[in-house]
């Protein structure tokens, strides 16, 4: 059984959205209607800095893909994964090796073992999230909704 609630920390990912600045995408796609792509796109829009990880694109968002983490050559901080869970062990040791801060896998991407390989390196992992719904719970605009205090409601407190 994936111990994936163990990585879905608020104050681990409230401290990843706040420090990172670099996000390297695996799997970044360059459709338009890919989940990838509009995470990508929205997180470039709240000043991230997006580097694609896409052997099979020459160009995401503008920016430059890669074929692996280890050929991006910039310090990254957060490694976001939109890839098949039996790649992540190999990608969480590139991660790893490049001296990113954070591993995040995306929805439905859960691997015990590659969030294992991560966290005994000392890397913050976040699994079976999406960066982009909870950069919007935290730092966006869902909070002024009460999405973050744990209670939906339209009613207004009584002021006295």
């Amino acid at each position: 059984m994936p111990e994936a609630t163990k990585y879905q920390d608020p104050a681990t990912i409230q401290r990843v959205l706040h420090t990172g600045r670099s996000i390297a995408i695996v799997g970044l796609s360059a459709n338009t209607l890919r989940a990838s792509h509009f995470v990508g796109y929205y997180a470039q829009r709240h000043g991230y800095q997006i580097i694609p990880v896409n052997p099979r694109e020459e160009q995401v968002l503008g920016e430059e893909s890669f074929n692996s983490l280890t050929a991006v050559g910039d310090t990254v901080d957060i490694v976001n994964v939109f890839r098949d869970p039996a790649a992540v062990p190999a990608i969480a040791k590139e991660a790893v090796a490049v001296g990113a801060k954070a591993l995040w896998l995306q929805f439905g991407v859960i691997s015990d073992e590659g969030a294992a390989i991560a966290a005994d390196a000392g890397l913050d992992v976040i699994m079976d999230r999406c960066l982009k719904v909870e950069h919007a719970r935290y730092i966006g605009r869902m909070h002024w909704l009460g999405l973050n205090t744990e209670v939906v409601t339209a009613r207004r407190p009584v002021r006295r």
